[in-house]
């Protein structure tokens, strides 16, 4: 099984990716108009898996 890293390159699309997905759950949970709380799931999963990505796969230059 070939080990996982992160590029720099995908580190920072990652990074991008977790900022925008963040930004959008604050502002479902901030608004709460309908249908807020699977807005705020289809946001806040990916921006959780993108953390724990960031979080514990090693960088590789």
């Amino acid at each position: 099984m070939p080990e996982l890293h992160l590029t720099p390159t995908t580190g920072m699309i990652l990074v991008f990716l977790v900022v925008v997905c963040g930004h959008r759950f604050r502002k479902a949970w901030k608004e709460q108009e309908d249908g807020w709380q699977r807005r705020a799931w289809i946001f806040g999963v990916p921006a959780l898996l993108g953390l724990l990505a960031l979080g514990f796969l090693p960088l590789e230059y």
